[in-house]
């Protein structure tokens, strides 16, 4: 056998036990009467020994042709360690080595594998296999295991089963961009690959399956931030004959056994807020409620005092950075040129302070007396020694600007800490939006969401103030998972396609399966689908999705380890007859 043992297990009750060991070096030190050999494997490191006494010439000039990340099995007698290393659990030990075999040399590698590596992102990407033996980038993956574990655990003592759903499905035209599969057999044809099981989901609910859950991978051709991949994996989940209560309230079990098991704490009834709370309290919809700096508007108070302005935009908003009237203006000028970058596009920002001795200043003193700006100060609830930032213009723009500064503010005041979690459940959402741009309505979740029951005479009078039965599971600022109660009765569904702009012909081209199974008898039912890679990382404290997958793309959405997207054969282009024009 390779080994009797792994690196991380042996202590001082294995005294006197002869062993095997194998795995990759870390690290050597040749004193040149004595060689110690640090040994690594995913489970730890035992440290090895050889010297002049102890070991045979042949050992040691085998021990000297080593080097970093050679593969070796060693035979050896458990010792107590001279020197003992309380950081490690192997530390009261060593192994004095009786045998040594070289099983694979090794190339020295592009970067040092330590937890603190001289490796950049890029380059350990290209070489993630040599990544993943660093610490942080195995424990990583080891802690998605055991969430995936624990969820697979939950829902089934809950009664769900676990169903796969085909990888190979038909594109539809709602939602992000598909990636499409050509068909070899079917010429000029084309497969997508999954943003959702979403129907197939509801199509278990019609089969009777009652509840179902899929740990599933899933693909949007869109651009890529920190916390999202082309291909990533969700916790789709569905149920039949409930309503929203019945699945907010299983889900929120499952959240806080997970909470449970990895803080130790016990969390009580998560809070709800509304959609149009979310957006006027904290100008997005899914708000990191672990700080204040709530949002409070300010027209009645700064209007009319011939600042143009403030007199001219549809909405003025602030938020009280509390205790930071000390910004140097160095400091404040930075904020307000941040604010200004093209990722955020506002025009400027406006300033007040509620000084330490009482008086309250601002940028804008020109305009607004002392007298005005406590009246303000006292709106904003702020105190002595606080500093507050006003911006002004549309009112869903300047909402959008103010919450990516107050996130800004969060993170450079420290608010946003890694070990503090505060769930959310965000409801009533808008059903349908309207894009100017195309001349109609797009569903804010998907097609199949049904509106709330009291809102369904609007789909008629007024479709834009129709209220989706819908909700959202914000973890710390992020939207952890989402779901609905679907439609399913075929012709509410029908009018929604209608109010979608689909045509009776494209309606059925494509979803014609899912409304003739709502022919059949389809019971009421709703789901929920968690990010699981989001999920896994905020759960251990980082927001940086990256690093709980094995093989991750880059920005671009390339795998710089295998160079993918790349070309393929003119054979295979001609197989699947497909013809790339790159002048046009």
């Amino acid at each position: 056998m390779f080994r009797t043992h792994t690196n991380g297990e042996l202590t001082l009750a294995n005294l006197n036990e002869k062993v095997t060991l194998s795995g990759w070096v870390q690290t050597i030190r040749d004193k040149g009467f004595m060689i110690w050999v640090d040994l690594r494997d995913r489970y730890g490191i035992t440290q090895l020994v050889l010297d002049e006494e102890r070991s045979s010439k042949e050992l040691l000039e085998s021990a000297k042709k080593l080097g970093r990340e050679f593969v070796i099995q060693v035979e050896g007698t458990v010792i107590e360690r001279a020197s003992k290393n309380p950081k490690i659990p192997t530390g009261d030990i060593e192994i004095l080595v009786s045998d040594l075999k070289i099983l694979n040399a090794s190339e020295l590698p592009p970067f040092t594998i330590e937890d603190e590596t001289d490796g950049g992102e890029e380059l350990r990407m290209k070489y993630r296999y040599l990544d993943i033996r660093r610490n942080p980038v195995k424990d990583k993956l080891i802690f998605r295991h055991k969430m995936a574990q624990k969820v697979r655990n939950y829902l089934s003592d809950n009664g769900f089963i676990e169903v796969e759903t085909p990888v190979l499905i038909k594109s539809t035209p709602e939602g992000a961009r598909d990636f499409v599969v050509p068909s070899r057999m079917n010429p000029g044809q084309f497969y997508a690959l999954p943003q959702s099981p979403q129907t197939f989901k509801q199509l278990l609910m019609v089969g009777g399956m009652d509840r179902y859950f899929q740990i599933v991978k899933c693909f949007r051709d869109e651009d890529l931030r920190a916390d999202r991949q082309p291909e990533f994996t969700q916790i789709d989940c569905e149920m039949a004959f409930v309503e929203q209560e019945d699945i907010m309230n299983v889900f929120e079990g499952m959240t806080k056994t997970l909470l449970k098991d990895i803080t130790g704490q016990d969390f009580e009834t998560f809070p709800r807020m509304t959609f149009a709370d979310a957006m006027q309290k904290y100008g997005n919809d899914k708000p990191d409620i672990r700080f204040g700096m709530e949002f409070v508007e300010l027209n009645d108070l700064v209007k009319g005092k011939d600042f143009k302005i403030f007199d001219e935009s549809e909405l003025v908003v602030g938020i009280n950075v509390e205790g930071c009237a000390e910004y140097t203006r160095k400091q404040i000028d930075e904020l307000i040129e941040w604010v200004k970058r093209p990722q955020i596009g506002a025009t400027g920002m406006v300033w007040i302070k509620f000084q330490n001795d009482g008086v309250v200043t601002s940028s804008v003193n020109k305009f607004y007396s002392e007298e005005d700006l406590k009246k303000i100060a006292e709106k904003f609830g702020a105190k002595a020694g606080d500093l507050m930032f006003l911006m002004s213009g549309n009112a869903d723009k300047v909402r959008t600007q103010l919450s990516a500064l107050r996130m800004e503010l969060g993170n450079r005041l420290g608010l946003r800490k890694g070990n503090e979690f505060a769930p959310l459940w965000v409801v009533d959402f808008p059903l349908l939006e309207f894009d100017e741009e195309s001349g109609r309505y797009h569903a804010m979740h998907h097609p199949f969401t049904s509106p709330k029951t009291e809102d369904f005479h609007l789909l008629e009078s007024d479709p834009g103030k129709t209220r989706a039965n819908a909700y959202d599971l914000v973890l710390n600022g992020n939207e952890i998972g989402g779901g609905s109660i679907r439609i399913f009765d075929k012709d509410l569904q029908s009018k929604m396609f209608d109010l979608l702009g689909f045509s009776k012909e494209e309606a059925e081209a494509q979803f014609g399966f899912l409304m003739n199974a709502f022919k059949y008898g389809a019971p009421p039912h709703g789901g929920l689908a968690f990010g699981f890679d989001r999920l896994v990382a905020i759960l251990d404290g980082n927001e940086v999705i990256r690093d709980y997958i094995a093989f991750p793309k880059n920005n671009s959405g390339r795998d710089v380890m295998i160079d993918a997207p790349a070309p393929i054969a003119d054979e295979q282009m001609n197989e699947l007859e497909l013809k790339l024009d790159l002048k046009s």
